[in-house]
C-alpha cells in the first residue's frame, strides 16, 4: 500500500513561489466551479482536489480577467492505470470534454497512448517522464504563440502554433484565452491535484 503523506512535495500548500498566485486554499472549492455532471467525482482529500468517478470537469472562476499569458504550474498524482489533464484557454462548460483551448495530459499507465506532459491532440509524447504514486509538478508555461510544458523541471514539448491556425469544429485547440480546468476522465482513474498556482505573463 502506498503511504500518501509519505510522498506529498516537500513545500506546503501555503508557499507560492515569488510572483505565483494560489489559486486553491486546500479547504473548500472556492474560486472553483463544477461542471454540472458527476459532481460526485470531485472531493477534497489532505488539501488536494482529487477525482475519482465518471467524466466531470473542474473549472477556474476566481477571477474575470482571463488568461493568456502565463506560467501556471501544479503538483499531481496519479493512482495506476489513471487518466485525467490540465485544461487551459478554455471556459466553463456544463457537460462533455471540453471544447474551448488545449488539455495537457496527465497519464502515466492508463491504456490511451498519449501519456503525461502532452498536448492532447497537437503534440503527443507516448513516454510518460512521470510516475504513479508520486508527486510530480506539471508546468504549463503560454507565451504569445508557444506552449511549453515542463514536468518536474524537464521539458517536454514545446509548441509554437503556426500562423494562420484556426479552431478545430470539435475541439478548438486555438490559443486565445481563457481560464484552467482539471479533468476527472472516468471511474477507474484516480487523480491529485494540489499546490496550483500561476504566474501572469501580460
Amino acid at each position: 500500500m502506498v503511504t500518501l503523506a509519505l510522498l506529498s512535495p516537500a513545500r506546503s500548500l501555503a508557499e507560492v513561489e515569488p510572483g505565483f498566485k494560489s489559486l486553491m486554499d486546500g479547504k473548500t472549492f472556492n474560486g472553483w466551479k463544477m461542471a454540472e455532471e458527476n459532481q460526485d467525482a470531485w472531493k477534497i482529500e489532505d488539501g488536494a482536489f482529487v477525482a475519482r468517478g465518471s467524466r466531470s470537469h473542474l473549472f477556474y472562476v476566481g477571477e474575470d480577467r482571463p488568461f493568456k499569458n502565463f506560467h501556471l504550474k501544479v503538483d499531481v498524482m496519479t493512482e495506476p492505470g489513471s487518466n485525467g489533464g490540465i485544461y487551459f484557454h478554455t471556459r466553463y462548460q456544463p457537460t462533455g470534454w471540453p471544447r474551448g483551448g488545449f488539455e495537457s495530459q496527465v497519464n502515466c499507465t492508463h491504456g490511451d497512448w498519449i501519456k503525461t506532459g502532452s498536448l492532447w491532440g497537437i503534440v503527443n509524447v507516448g513516454l510518460t517522464p512521470a510516475q504513479d504514486n508520486k508527486w510530480w509538478t506539471h508546468e504549463i508555461i503560454v507565451q504569445g504563440n508557444t506552449v511549453t510544458i515542463l514536468i518536474d523541471g524537464r521539458k517536454v514539448i514545446e509548441y509554437v502554433e503556426p500562423s494562420g491556425a484556426q479552431p478545430g469544429r470539435e475541439y478548438e485547440r486555438k490559443l486565445g484565452e481563457g481560464t484552467f480546468a482539471l479533468q476527472a476522465h472516468d471511474p477507474k482513474s484516480v487523480v491529485r491535484y494540489k499546490n496550483i498556482r500561476v504566474k501572469r505573463l501580460d
